[in-house]
């Protein structure tokens, strides 16, 4: 798909094409601590053996940037003082205040940083709590406190990482506490690439137990459920409080041919239009939030779907307005 950019820029300068925007994934820029924390969630899956052999080149994580030829700029690889912080979060909000996103879903902070990311932001970002649910009833209450003194809103679940998938009766006390504390959850729903652990974590299967045992627990599925579309699809017209969002993925592609979303798009233009919102992902494909804007305003959307997708539907969904 080939983008006018003079003609956008013009639209842009006349103040069209500004959709209010929630993005459902703006990645945080890392501290030290929060770096290290990523590298150790994407070593060994399980407990490693004292003497742990060196893995092959491209093992693990390491097969993305197979997958992807280095296409993909993926999670960050550096960390930053906090000065450099300071002045990252600021440029990220003069883009968003730019491309018109009212607030946006962050990731790969630490717990202990949503406290004071929103003291220093308020109202710019959502951010969900990661608890290991190994941690028993000690993770419960931790996620209590997190709720009601760092105002995190809500909790995350990321089978990628921990390989137990969203549907293991250990996060059962953690999505009784969300329905407790009425904060919905984020669950990792997709095919994965790491090849040392099974490619199906991530499964829309397992979201399905999920809203069965939980029905009163706002889930949230990341990335959309591909390739199983037509499982996500089904499974969002099942259960009323489950939703997705199209984080890590690329607009452009989504109304293509052969690309398997087919039914996405379908139904998501009509009887699941209040179900779908946006992850525009900016930091994975190194690009203005304009470009991937108008790669949605590209696609064959109703204008008022395409309001829904970009904002009133996550608005619902967080303030219940």
């Amino acid at each position: 798909m080939q983008i006018n950019w003079d003609s956008l820029f013009k639209k842009l300068q006349k103040g069209e094409n500004m959709h209010p925007i929630i993005d459902m994934e703006i990645e945080a820029p890392l501290s030290e601590a929060a770096l290290q924390a990523q590298e150790i969630g994407r070593g060994r899956p399980g407990t490693p053996m004292g003497e742990p052999l060196d893995r092959p080149d491209g093992y693990g994580f390491g097969n993305y940037s197979t997958v992807f030829g280095g296409g993909s700029k993926g999670s960050a690889t550096r960390s930053y003082t906090q000065e450099e912080r300071d002045q990252k979060f600021t440029s990220i909000i003069d883009d968003m205040d730019q491309a018109n996103v009212e607030y946006g879903f962050m990731c790969n902070m630490l717990n202990s940083e949503i406290g004071d990311i929103h003291r220093k932001y308020p109202g710019r970002f959502k951010m969900f709590a990661l608890i290991d649910p190994m941690d028993g009833m000690r993770g419960v209450r931790e996620l209590e406190r997190l709720v009601r003194e760092d105002g995190a809103n809500g909790f995350r679940v990321t089978a990628l990482t921990n390989c137990l998938p969203a549907s293991d009766r250990r996060y059962y006390p953690l999505y009784a506490k969300c329905v407790e504390l009425n904060v919905p959850a984020k669950i990792y729903s997709s095919m994965n690439y790491a090849n040392d652990r099974p490619y199906d974590l991530g499964h829309p299967r397992h979201l399905d137990q999920v809203a069965i045992d939980f029905p009163e627990l706002k889930i949230l599925a990341g990335l959309g459920g591909w390739p199983w579309i037509p499982d996500m699809v089904g499974l969002l017209a099942r259960h009323p409080n489950l939703y997705c969002d199209t984080s890590a993925h690329r607009p452009r592609y989504f109304a293509k041919p052969g690309a398997g979303w087919e039914m996405f798009m379908q139904f998501g233009n009509s009887r699941l239009q209040n179900k779908i919102m946006i992850g525009l992902s900016r930091y994975l494909f190194d690009c203005p939030y304009e470009e991937l804007v108008e790669e949605y305003r590209q696609l064959p959307l109703k204008e008022t779907v395409l309001e829904k997708w970009f904002y009133h539907n996550a608005k619902q969904f967080f303030d219940g307005d």
